[in-house]
């Protein structure tokens, strides 16, 4: 498992994504709308991990929701697993609560899949695994 990308939740990336362009010294990938999620995405890539900026596109959206209740700001840790499925069978068995009990759909075509924060010390964390084939 390894560190895959930090998701912050912003209202606009229009007005958000130059700053972290400029911060980070680098230039954020096009957006990306993530229908299933209800977000549009942009990313900036950081040497050995992502940079995930995320703004909803609907009041229903949990972006959306976490900012009004929240403000902006980190929403999510994302890691990197080779088996989300064994992954979430494993931490379920552990007595770790699930918000995805299977795999959905995210950016870049990948499986993710949240673990619930009052299971994780009150962080939301996200599995994500490339889809095979």
């Amino acid at each position: 498992m390894k560190l895959d990308h930090i998701g912050i939740a912003v209202k606009s990336l229009k007005d958000s994504v130059p700053l972290f362009e400029k911060i980070f010294n680098a230039k954020a990938s096009s957006p990306e709308h993530v229908a299933e999620q209800k977000v549009i995405v942009q990313k900036i890539r950081i040497e050995n991990m992502d940079i995930e900026i995320l703004e909803g596109t609907s009041p229903d959206s949990p972006i959306t929701k976490f900012i009004e209740k929240k403000g902006e700001g980190i929403h999510h840790c994302s890691f990197r697993v080779n088996d989300i499925f064994e992954k979430l069978n494993y931490l379920s068995a552990g007595g770790i609560r699930l918000i995805n009990q299977t795999p959905k759909t995210g950016a870049d075509d990948m499986l993710i899949a949240f673990l619930h924060p009052k299971s994780t010390g009150n962080i939301l964390m996200e599995l994500t695994q490339e889809k095979q084939g």
